[in-house]
């Protein structure tokens, strides 16, 4: 799993039927207590969780694992949002997020 910035959003009107009603994400991985960039856009679905533009998200990056938590072992889908972060502890340091 990851932490990422949720940065932008993806539509699509022809889609697989497993991800039909389902927001597409682009997400960049971040370091948690500053927010830096640590990897490349990749984009992601919405677990059901109501991430949108400017949410730190943790994100499954791993089919099996991504299909588990869409309860849809059909769906073709590998990236997936599965929380929204509210805080990070980390050596002391605490973030919180909005």
């Amino acid at each position: 799993m990851i932490i990422a910035e949720v940065v932008g959003s993806v539509w699509g009107t022809v889609k697989h039927p497993s991800l039909k009603n389902r927001k597409l994400l682009l997400v960049r991985p971040i370091d948690p207590l500053t927010e830096e960039p640590t990897g490349e856009i990749t984009m992601a679905l919405d677990g059901g969780f109501g991430a949108g533009p400017g949410s730190v998200v943790l994100v499954v990056d791993e089919g099996n694992s991504a299909r588990i938590i869409l309860k849809d072992k059909e769906a073709p889908v590998r990236t997936v949002v599965c929380g929204i972060v509210d805080k990070v502890l980390s050596n002391g340091t605490e973030k919180k997020y909005e």
